[in-house]
Protein backbone atom coordinates (compact mmCIF):
# COMPACT_ATOMS: atom_id res chain seq x y z
CA UNK A 1 0.00 0.00 0.00
CA UNK A 2 1.46 3.54 -0.54
CA UNK A 3 2.55 6.03 2.19
CA UNK A 4 3.03 9.03 2.09
CA UNK A 5 6.60 9.11 2.01
CA UNK A 6 6.44 6.24 -0.63
CA UNK A 7 8.52 3.05 -0.14
CA UNK A 8 11.67 4.43 1.19
CA UNK A 9 13.24 7.29 2.44
CA UNK A 10 16.68 7.59 0.87
CA UNK A 11 17.33 11.13 0.31
CA UNK A 12 15.80 14.41 0.93
CA UNK A 13 16.62 15.55 -2.24
CA UNK A 14 13.44 13.33 -2.91
CA UNK A 15 11.30 14.65 -0.31
CA UNK A 16 8.97 17.43 -1.18
CA UNK A 17 8.43 20.34 1.51
CA UNK A 18 4.74 18.70 2.54
CA UNK A 19 6.33 15.54 3.19
CA UNK A 20 9.69 16.91 5.11
CA UNK A 21 6.81 19.08 7.28
CA UNK A 22 4.74 15.55 7.67
CA UNK A 23 7.46 13.72 8.91
CA UNK A 24 8.28 17.24 11.67
CA UNK A 25 4.88 17.21 12.22
CA UNK A 26 4.36 13.47 12.91
CA UNK A 27 7.38 13.86 15.40
CA UNK A 28 5.71 16.19 17.38
CA UNK A 29 3.70 13.50 19.54
CA UNK A 30 6.36 11.30 19.31
CA UNK A 31 8.88 13.09 21.83
CA UNK A 32 6.05 12.47 24.58
CA UNK A 33 6.30 8.27 24.29
CA UNK A 34 9.83 8.50 25.43
CA UNK A 35 9.06 10.37 28.28
CA UNK A 36 6.25 8.23 29.50
CA UNK A 37 7.18 5.95 32.34
CA UNK A 38 6.43 2.79 29.76
CA UNK A 39 8.33 4.00 26.52
CA UNK A 40 6.47 2.29 23.85
CA UNK A 41 3.26 2.25 21.59
CA UNK A 42 1.93 -0.13 19.52
CA UNK A 43 2.29 0.97 16.41
CA UNK A 44 4.79 -1.34 14.45
CA UNK A 45 3.77 -4.61 16.59
CA UNK A 46 4.07 -7.42 14.19
CA UNK A 47 6.47 -5.85 12.03
CA UNK A 48 10.59 -7.29 11.96
CA UNK A 49 13.10 -4.29 11.18
CA UNK A 50 16.66 -5.09 10.21
CA UNK A 51 19.68 -2.75 10.96
CA UNK A 52 22.42 -3.15 8.11
CA UNK A 53 25.05 -1.24 9.75
CA UNK A 54 28.34 -1.47 7.79
CA UNK A 55 29.86 1.46 9.05
CA UNK A 56 30.74 2.52 13.00
CA UNK A 57 27.65 4.13 14.46
CA UNK A 58 26.80 5.29 18.03
CA UNK A 59 23.80 8.01 17.89
CA UNK A 60 22.48 7.13 14.99
CA UNK A 61 22.00 2.71 15.38
CA UNK A 62 20.92 3.55 19.38
CA UNK A 63 19.10 5.92 18.28
CA UNK A 64 17.18 3.97 15.50
CA UNK A 65 16.71 0.57 17.90
CA UNK A 66 15.60 3.19 20.59
CA UNK A 67 12.59 3.84 17.65
CA UNK A 68 12.20 0.81 16.66
CA UNK A 69 11.64 -0.81 20.37
CA UNK A 70 9.46 1.66 21.42
CA UNK A 71 6.87 1.56 18.58
CA UNK A 72 6.71 -2.20 19.87
CA UNK A 73 8.44 -3.25 16.32
CA UNK A 74 10.49 -6.39 16.37
CA UNK A 75 14.79 -6.19 15.22
CA UNK A 76 17.48 -7.22 14.15
CA UNK A 77 20.95 -5.92 13.79
CA UNK A 78 23.21 -7.00 11.64
CA UNK A 79 27.15 -5.72 11.36
CA UNK A 80 29.28 -6.34 8.20
CA UNK A 81 31.79 -7.57 10.49
CA UNK A 82 29.36 -10.59 11.60
CA UNK A 83 27.48 -11.25 8.71
CA UNK A 84 28.69 -13.41 4.86
CA UNK A 85 29.68 -9.60 3.71
CA UNK A 86 32.87 -10.83 5.41
CA UNK A 87 32.98 -13.86 3.44
CA UNK A 88 32.27 -12.32 -0.31
CA UNK A 89 28.34 -11.78 0.08
CA UNK A 90 27.02 -8.46 -1.64
CA UNK A 91 25.18 -6.30 -0.31
CA UNK A 92 21.92 -7.30 -2.64
CA UNK A 93 21.89 -11.25 -2.10
CA UNK A 94 22.16 -10.42 2.18
CA UNK A 95 19.45 -8.53 1.77
CA UNK A 96 17.46 -10.64 -0.24
CA UNK A 97 17.78 -14.05 1.97
CA UNK A 98 16.88 -11.56 4.94
CA UNK A 99 13.83 -10.44 2.92
CA UNK A 100 12.94 -14.12 2.53
CA UNK A 101 12.98 -14.32 6.08
CA UNK A 102 9.56 -12.26 6.25
CA UNK A 103 11.07 -8.89 7.19
CA UNK A 104 9.60 -5.35 6.49
CA UNK A 105 12.29 -2.70 6.76
CA UNK A 106 16.14 -1.86 6.84
CA UNK A 107 17.76 0.73 8.16
CA UNK A 108 21.17 0.79 5.95
CA UNK A 109 24.24 2.78 7.06
CA UNK A 110 27.08 1.81 4.14
CA UNK A 111 30.24 3.27 3.28
CA UNK A 112 29.29 3.66 -0.31
CA UNK A 113 27.19 6.39 -1.76
CA UNK A 114 24.18 5.49 -3.76
CA UNK A 115 24.05 2.45 -1.53
CA UNK A 116 20.85 2.87 -0.14
CA UNK A 117 19.23 3.89 -3.58
CA UNK A 118 20.51 0.92 -5.04
CA UNK A 119 18.87 -1.54 -2.33
CA UNK A 120 15.51 -0.16 -2.31
CA UNK A 121 15.42 -0.66 -6.12
CA UNK A 122 15.82 -4.33 -5.85
CA UNK A 123 13.74 -5.35 -2.52
CA UNK A 124 10.36 -5.20 -2.05
CA UNK A 125 10.60 -4.25 2.04
CA UNK A 126 11.09 -0.44 2.99
CA UNK A 127 14.47 0.77 3.19
CA UNK A 128 15.52 3.73 4.94
CA UNK A 129 19.60 5.44 4.47
CA UNK A 130 21.38 5.73 7.73
CA UNK A 131 23.79 7.31 5.76
CA UNK A 132 25.21 6.79 2.66
CA UNK A 133 29.35 6.93 1.92
CA UNK A 134 29.24 11.42 1.27
CA UNK A 135 25.75 11.34 0.18
CA UNK A 136 22.93 11.66 2.14
CA UNK A 137 22.22 11.12 5.98
CA UNK A 138 18.10 12.00 5.68
CA UNK A 139 17.27 11.40 9.73
CA UNK A 140 20.07 13.72 10.95
CA UNK A 141 18.78 16.22 8.59
CA UNK A 142 15.43 15.68 9.60
CA UNK A 143 16.31 15.93 13.15
CA UNK A 144 17.93 19.14 12.75
CA UNK A 145 15.91 21.00 11.01
CA UNK A 146 13.14 19.49 13.70
CA UNK A 147 15.34 21.44 16.00
CA UNK A 148 15.95 24.35 14.64
CA UNK A 149 11.77 24.51 14.44
CA UNK A 150 11.75 23.70 17.96
CA UNK A 151 13.99 26.55 19.32
CA UNK A 152 12.66 29.32 16.59
CA UNK A 153 8.93 28.52 15.94
CA UNK A 154 9.87 28.26 12.23
CA UNK A 155 12.17 27.77 9.47
CA UNK A 156 11.05 29.89 6.80
CA UNK A 157 13.72 32.84 6.72
CA UNK A 158 16.11 31.60 9.08
CA UNK A 159 19.67 31.93 8.41
CA UNK A 160 21.57 28.65 8.67
CA UNK A 161 25.58 28.68 8.17
CA UNK A 162 26.88 25.05 7.91
CA UNK A 163 30.10 25.20 8.95
CA UNK A 164 33.74 22.59 8.32
CA UNK A 165 33.91 19.52 6.18
CA UNK A 166 31.51 19.93 3.93
CA UNK A 167 33.33 17.61 1.01
CA UNK A 168 32.80 14.50 2.97
CA UNK A 169 29.53 15.30 4.77
CA UNK A 170 26.45 13.93 3.62
CA UNK A 171 24.78 15.52 7.25
CA UNK A 172 25.46 18.93 5.21
CA UNK A 173 23.85 17.92 2.19
CA UNK A 174 20.88 16.61 3.71
CA UNK A 175 20.55 19.55 5.92
CA UNK A 176 21.21 21.79 2.38
CA UNK A 177 18.42 19.95 0.66
CA UNK A 178 15.87 20.22 3.76
CA UNK A 179 16.65 23.45 5.11
CA UNK A 180 15.74 25.36 0.99
CA UNK A 181 12.68 23.03 0.69
CA UNK A 182 11.38 25.09 3.79
CA UNK A 183 12.62 28.46 3.00
CA UNK A 184 15.98 29.12 5.03
CA UNK A 185 18.81 30.58 3.14
CA UNK A 186 21.87 28.29 4.09
CA UNK A 187 25.36 29.66 3.87
CA UNK A 188 28.25 27.46 3.66
CA UNK A 189 31.57 28.00 5.57
CA UNK A 190 35.23 26.38 5.71
CA UNK A 191 38.41 25.36 3.85
CA UNK A 192 38.60 25.95 0.46
CA UNK A 193 39.36 21.78 0.00
CA UNK A 194 36.69 20.80 2.30
CA UNK A 195 34.01 22.50 0.10
CA UNK A 196 32.50 20.35 -2.92
CA UNK A 197 33.37 21.71 -5.95
CA UNK A 198 29.81 22.64 -7.03
CA UNK A 199 28.26 23.71 -3.63
CA UNK A 200 26.98 26.83 -4.48
CA UNK A 201 24.31 25.12 -7.30
CA UNK A 202 22.91 23.53 -4.19
CA UNK A 203 21.53 26.91 -3.59
CA UNK A 204 24.02 28.05 -1.15
CA UNK A 205 26.31 30.96 -0.21
CA UNK A 206 30.00 30.36 0.44
CA UNK A 207 30.94 32.23 3.53
CA UNK A 208 34.92 31.77 3.60
CA UNK A 209 35.53 32.92 7.03
CA UNK A 210 33.89 31.91 10.59
CA UNK A 211 33.81 35.23 11.60
CA UNK A 212 31.85 36.61 8.45
CA UNK A 213 29.31 33.32 9.27
CA UNK A 214 28.65 34.22 12.89
CA UNK A 215 27.86 38.00 12.10
CA UNK A 216 25.15 36.98 9.47
CA UNK A 217 23.57 33.57 10.85
CA UNK A 218 21.06 32.97 13.27
CA UNK A 219 22.24 28.97 13.98
CA UNK A 220 25.45 27.64 13.28
CA UNK A 221 25.88 23.88 12.37
CA UNK A 222 29.34 22.80 12.86
CA UNK A 223 30.35 19.48 11.38
CA UNK A 224 33.19 17.39 12.15
CA UNK A 225 36.52 16.71 10.62
CA UNK A 226 35.94 13.20 8.96
CA UNK A 227 39.48 12.35 9.10
CA UNK A 228 39.21 8.74 8.34
CA UNK A 229 37.48 9.72 4.93
CA UNK A 230 40.37 12.28 4.17
CA UNK A 231 44.24 11.47 2.72
CA UNK A 232 46.99 14.20 3.61
CA UNK A 233 46.90 17.53 2.16
CA UNK A 234 43.34 18.64 3.08
CA UNK A 235 44.33 20.66 5.94
CA UNK A 236 47.91 21.67 7.06
CA UNK A 237 47.30 20.01 10.79
CA UNK A 238 44.64 20.07 13.32
CA UNK A 239 45.60 23.00 15.57
CA UNK A 240 45.91 24.68 11.97
CA UNK A 241 42.04 23.91 11.21
CA UNK A 242 41.16 25.58 15.10
CA UNK A 243 42.78 28.45 15.09
CA UNK A 244 41.47 29.48 11.82
CA UNK A 245 37.83 27.93 11.40
CA UNK A 246 37.71 26.60 15.07
CA UNK A 247 34.19 27.53 17.39
CA UNK A 248 35.45 29.25 20.29
CA UNK A 249 33.66 31.41 23.05
CA UNK A 250 35.87 35.13 21.74
CA UNK A 251 34.45 34.33 18.35
CA UNK A 252 30.85 33.69 19.67
CA UNK A 253 30.45 36.03 22.09
CA UNK A 254 31.23 38.60 18.87
CA UNK A 255 28.36 37.73 17.57
CA UNK A 256 25.45 40.59 17.11
CA UNK A 257 22.75 38.29 18.46
CA UNK A 258 22.14 34.51 20.79
CA UNK A 259 22.99 31.90 17.98
CA UNK A 260 22.00 28.60 18.11
CA UNK A 261 25.00 25.68 18.22
CA UNK A 262 24.94 22.86 16.56
CA UNK A 263 26.85 19.85 15.69
CA UNK A 264 25.28 16.24 14.57
CA UNK A 265 28.16 14.06 16.61
CA UNK A 266 30.68 12.88 17.09
CA UNK A 267 32.78 16.09 18.30
CA UNK A 268 36.35 16.62 17.54
CA UNK A 269 36.48 19.09 20.90
CA UNK A 270 39.38 21.44 20.42
CA UNK A 271 39.06 21.53 17.24
CA UNK A 272 36.21 22.07 15.30
CA UNK A 273 34.21 23.13 18.08
CA UNK A 274 35.85 24.17 22.00
CA UNK A 275 34.07 22.72 24.59
CA UNK A 276 33.33 25.76 26.33
CA UNK A 277 30.65 25.79 23.06
CA UNK A 278 29.84 22.32 22.98
CA UNK A 279 28.87 22.65 26.97
CA UNK A 280 27.09 26.22 26.58
CA UNK A 281 24.07 28.08 26.28
CA UNK A 282 23.55 28.22 23.01
CA UNK A 283 24.04 24.65 22.53
CA UNK A 284 21.17 22.44 21.56
CA UNK A 285 23.62 19.47 21.06
CA UNK A 286 21.49 17.14 23.46
CA UNK A 287 18.10 18.41 22.01
CA UNK A 288 19.37 17.30 18.83
CA UNK A 289 20.29 13.61 20.20
CA UNK A 290 16.57 13.57 21.78
CA UNK A 291 14.67 14.75 18.73
CA UNK A 292 16.51 11.80 16.67
CA UNK A 293 14.56 8.99 18.38
CA UNK A 294 10.99 11.21 17.74
CA UNK A 295 12.16 11.95 14.26
CA UNK A 296 13.12 8.22 13.34
CA UNK A 297 9.94 6.98 15.20
CA UNK A 298 8.47 9.00 12.78
CA UNK A 299 9.63 7.95 9.83
CA UNK A 300 9.48 4.36 10.65
CA UNK A 301 5.53 4.97 11.26
CA UNK A 302 5.42 6.52 8.00
CA UNK A 303 6.98 4.34 5.56
CA UNK A 304 4.76 1.62 7.25
CA UNK A 305 1.93 3.24 6.44
CA UNK A 306 0.62 4.14 9.71
CA UNK A 307 -2.12 7.75 9.79
CA UNK A 308 -0.54 10.94 10.71
CA UNK A 309 -3.80 10.99 12.68
CA UNK A 310 -3.19 8.48 14.40
CA UNK A 311 0.24 9.76 16.33
CA UNK A 312 -1.23 12.84 16.60
CA UNK A 313 -4.01 11.97 18.61
CA UNK A 314 -1.21 10.10 20.85
CA UNK A 315 -1.21 6.68 19.73
CA UNK A 316 -3.99 5.35 22.08
CA UNK A 317 -5.68 1.63 20.68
Amino acid sequence: MPTPLGKDLTALEYLSADQIRLILDTAEPFKEVSERQIKKVPALRGKTIVNLFFEASTRTRISFEFAEKRLSADTVNVASSGSSVSKGETLVDTARNLEAMHIDMVVIRHHASGSAEFLGKRIRSSVINAGDGKHEHPTQGLLDILTLRDKFGKIEGLKVAICGDLLHSRVGRSNIHGLLKLGAEVAVCGPASLLPRDVESLGVTVIPHIEDAIQWADALNILRLQLERMTAGYIPSLREYNRVFGLSTVRLDRAPKDLVIMHPGPMNRGVEIDSEVADGPHSVILPQVTNGVAVRMAVLYLLAGGAPDWAQAGGSE
